[in-house]
């Protein structure tokens, strides 16, 4: 098959890449580096079955050539990360809703399915754990710009639909929860390359707040295995699914193992939010997804725990010095 993967240099869209062509498909990739690096691919810039385009999704001509030419696309491009969010909310929310349009339009005109990446933001503040796909979202005011980011993905979301209403888009909307691993960067405020950071340089390992709220993260390759599975399975179209892990652990707990992996001797510190973020930050107690509706569809099962992430993580890490 012929897969276009928007937002393909990027930390997840790297990986996918990787896989689709180890499957033996043709990929064409579209990503304008903001976010993503050249890096990530550059082990694919000479394979006959690889297409890199330097482009930005806001580029409806070219989005639409590429749609015209692919069997299937991956939305991934998108705005990355609280920090990015936090500092550059008119660029987040353009390229989110507008970019997004773009694929959903060419998509649709072309006939084209698509997999398009949202995000556990959409969740909020609602303190119902696990997250069901069917659940509320509880947002906060539009004076914290944090929200703006989950207010731009729900409207992909609903965009998604519309057009699948409307113009027949055939789409999945998969809701990502804490995707790590390799190749993620720390320069947007990613907690987990954050942590391993500092612990490799002997820098304090720094926790906003008391460091007791509580995520679950998802290897980056169990993350791509999910998309896959899902893209041939005709069931899961016009579906919001969430993809993420089980094992839930404190953010504290997350310091420590890091520490432990890395054998540094950096303090645990923690600090408020605030002093960083200054306004618009708002932090959750806990986020975990229910998965069941995943389960059923493709009979997934995460093949990495947070020991095995923290480990190779670091590894990466390691080697990239």
């Amino acid at each position: 098959m012929y897969y276009l993967i928007t937002g393909g240099a990027g930390f997840i869209g790297s990986h996918l890449v990787d896989r689709l062509l180890n499957d033996g498909n043709d990929v064409t990739v579209i990503d304008d580096l903001s976010t993503g690096s050249i890096e990530n691919i550059k082990g694919h810039l000479k394979n006959v079955h690889f297409h890199f385009f330097i482009e930005s999704i806001l580029n409806k001509d070219i989005v639409a050539y590429l749609a015209s030419r692919c069997d299937f696309i991956f939305h991934l491009a998108a705005a990355v990360g609280v920090k990015t969010v936090l500092e550059k909310p008119l660029q987040s929310i353009e390229i989110n809703i507008q970019g997004s349009r773009n694929v959903f339009e060419s998509a649709s005109r072309y006939k084209k399915p698509v997999l398009f990446t949202s995000t556990s933001e959409i969740y909020g503040k609602n303190e119902k754990v696990p997250f069901n796909e069917e659940d509320d979202m509880i947002l906060g005011p539009p004076s914290r710009k944090r929200w703006g980011y989950a207010c731009s993905k729900a409207l992909d979301e609903f965009l998604a639909f519309a057009y699948a209403e409307t113009k027949s888009l055939r789409v999945i909307i998969v809701r990502l929860f804490n995707t790590v691993g390799p190749r993620q960067t720390e320069r947007y405020g990613m907690v987990l390359p954050n942590f391993i950071k500092q612990a490799l340089s002997n820098q304090p390992i720094t926790i906003f707040g008391d460091g007791a709220q509580t995520r679950c993260f998802t290897h980056v390759k169990d993350a791509v295995n999910a998309f896959c599975k899902l893209s041939h399975i005709q069931a899961a179209f016009g579906e919001i699914i969430n993809v993420g892990g089980q094992q839930e652990i404190s953010i504290l707990k997350l310091a420590q193992l890091v520490k432990q992996f890395t054998k540094s001797n950096s303090p645990i510190v923690f600090m408020e939010p605030t002093a960083v973020y200054k306004d618009g930050f708002e932090d959750m107690n806990r986020r975990v997804p229910d998965v069941s509706k995943l389960q059923k569809l493709t009979d997934f099962s995460p093949a990495c725990d947070i020991e095995e992430i923290i480990n190779e993580t670091v590894g990466f890490y390691l080697s990239s010095k």
